[in-house]
């Protein structure tokens, strides 16, 4: 990187002194400088004074403002972004879900079911007899045996040919299903008998007993027994999390999920530990990322009563610099999702059923009545509202509820948004856009599914998964996300994928006429996550008075090749006015 510091000239003593009040600290000049202000401007350069941006402009503007103390970055025609915002990251589950923590079963780092139990087995040799062994991220979809033959599952035996004095609990790649040992399910006291939890599913063979697939809330019976992470173990995993975000060039992240109703699953823990693992780095300054969460009041399968609680407990905890974490909204589960036939339909699944919701009640009627009480629980609270919500019929439930729930109550900027939104109607986006409510999209996790979707959901249901041109047309707010960690943090991939909506397994384009331009692409990483975030007024766009938080790529990107846009590289990430990554 092309750098020279201080700026070139011999000012004299006093012209020192009055320069060093307003002289910037740092120019990035001689580039691309994307904006992503609303009319997408782009300029030369960039000049930040302490936590702000100074100026935006020409290259000879920007060195004209240098002082001897000012670091100028040459770009030589290199882009500049706002730093990146993924508006759906589950940080501290992220971090607690790699080594040394847990080990990775997902593609690709695994490919068959051989791979993953030579994985468990060398655990095994690690860990002494009786302790249990934790890992993320197997994918049916690329698992050999799997793809060889279309009735093979992962199976409790699997696991028992390699480990069977160890627990064992593997999440998938969405989070949705658990796969357990016989060890595990003995221990969690799981057999033939074992009534599933409201909105779950255990899986059983012909003689009745249990696979070791556990689906949805079924799952919390296994991730219940884990061992809950230590706080030094928690901040450390966040602090881990976040090295690997500057080197993405991402700067701020929501932390969907934090609260008791993440007690007892992979992701979880009370609000007390990761909230407080947060606000105890914040507080002492070691938080280099801007973190907004969303409380979680109530589990999967979870009530009104359970939100109550939950938020009666919860009230809203506050940090020590709320530019850095602050607690903004609620998460509630509507449905499961579209690859365990779990979200909830208008249409059948082709081999059968509509899916559900995973809330409490008996009947879909009575679940979709309690679904509208949670959400209005939060609502008359004072919460933004993010809803998992992915199939048609749930997403309108949800929507309904919002508009049913901002009548009875009336708030002026609520910013409730959907998140994942797989398959929402046109009809809902005209509600969400009526009443300034949003969606937040995965087009990663598109990229990585659109083929198996086909044989899910049928190939027309498929290509339309995650409309974000229809949304934007329909004058929807749309930020993307990674929901990591069900996809790796990179939002280049995501933007590739919003441009192409081409499948990682064959390459072939799924929905083309869903398709849009690298600057809404943009937008949904940058801009509209602020909007998210309450936080548009100061961060997300390179102008004079926001935050700096800057992402240097090593090369020009208007004009790139899409298929490109996963090959470029961060060259230098800028947060809060300071360099805290160089490549």
């Amino acid at each position: 990187m092309s750098d020279t510091a201080p700026a070139s000239g011999t000012p004299s003593e006093s012209d020192d002194t009055s320069m060093s009040d307003t002289a910037p600290t740092l120019v990035l000049t001689g580039g691309q400088v994307l904006t992503v202000d609303a009319g997408f401007t782009v300029a030369e350069g960039v000049a930040v004074r302490g936590r702000d941006i100074l100026a935006v402009g020409s290259d000879a503007e920007m060195r004209a403002l240098a002082g001897p103390g000012t670091r100028i970055v040459e770009l030589g025609g290199r882009t500049v972004l706002p730093g990146i915002n993924d508006s759906h990251l589950h940080g501290a589950a992220y971090g607690m879900t790699k080594p040394p923590f847990a080990i990775d079963v997902g593609h690709p780092a695994v490919g068959s079911l051989a791979d993953i139990a030579a994985a468990v087995a060398r655990a095994a040799r690690d860990v002494p007899d009786g302790e249990w062994i934790v890992g993320l991220g197997w994918d049916p979809g690329y698992l050999a045996e799997c793809l060889a033959d279309p009735g093979r599952f992962p199976h409790r035996r699997d696991l028992d040919a390699v480990a069977p004095g160890h627990p064992v609990c593997l999440t998938d790649f969405s989070s949705h299903m658990v796969w357990a040992n016989s060890e595990a399910l003995r221990r969690c006291g799981i057999d033939a008998d074992t009534a599933p939890p409201p909105g779950g599913v255990i899986d059983h063979d012909p003689d009745g007993r249990p696979t070791g697939i556990l689906r949805e809330a079924a799952g919390r019976l296994v991730q219940a027994a884990l061992p809950a992470p230590t706080l030094a173990q928690r901040r450390q995993a966040i602090q881990n999390v976040i090295r690997e975000l500057h080197s993405r060039g991402i700067t701020s992240y929501t932390e969907p999920g934090l609260g008791p109703g993440g007690a007892g699953t992979l992701f979880g823990g009370l609000s007390t530990d990761n909230w407080t693992a947060y606000a105890d780095l914040a507080a002492s300054g070691e938080l280099l990322a801007r973190v907004s969460v969303l409380l979680l009041p109530a589990p999967m399968g979870g009530s009104a009563a359970d939100v109550r609680k939950g938020l009666a407990e919860l009230r809203r905890p506050e940090s020590a610099d709320p530019r850095l974490l602050r607690a903004i909204g609620v998460k509630i589960f509507g449905d499961g999702v579209p690859p365990n036939r779990t979200a909830w339909m208008n249409e059948p699944y082709p081999e059968g059923g509509h899916g559900a919701l995973c809330v409490h009640g008996d009947t879909p009627a009575l679940q979709a009545d309690e679904l509208r009480e949670m959400i209005r629980v939060a609502h008359e609270a004072g919460f933004q509202l993010g809803v998992h919500v992915t199939g048609d019929r749930a997403i309108d439930t949800v929507v309904e509820a919002f508009v049913a729930a901002d009548r009875a109550a009336p708030r002026p900027d609520a910013r409730h948004y959907v998140i994942h939104g797989d398959f929402i109607s046109p009809g809902s986006l005209a509600e969400l856009a009526a009443h300034g409510y949003g969606v937040n999209m995965n087009p990663a996790i598109k990229w990585t599914i659109s083929d198996l979707m086909d044989e899910v959901v049928g190939p027309e249901r498929s290509a339309y998964q995650w409309p974000v041109r229809s949304a934007l047309d329909a004058g929807v707010r749309v930020c993307a996300s990674s929901d990591a960690p069900i996809t790796e943090p990179d939002w280049r991939q995501g933007v590739a994928a919003m441009m192409l909506r081409e499948s990682k397994a064959s390459g072939r384009a799924s929905g083309p006429e869903q398709c849009v331009p690298l600057a809404d692409a943009l937008r949904a990483y940058t801009a509209t996550p602020a909007w998210q975030d309450f936080a548009d007024d100061w961060k997300g766009t390179v102008e004079p008075g926001r935050a700096a938080d800057l992402c240097v790529l090593d090369r020009p990107l208007l004009g790139l090749d899409p298929h490109d846009i996963t090959k470029v590289q961060v060259d230098l990430t800028v947060f809060d006015g300071r360099v805290v990554f160089e490549r």
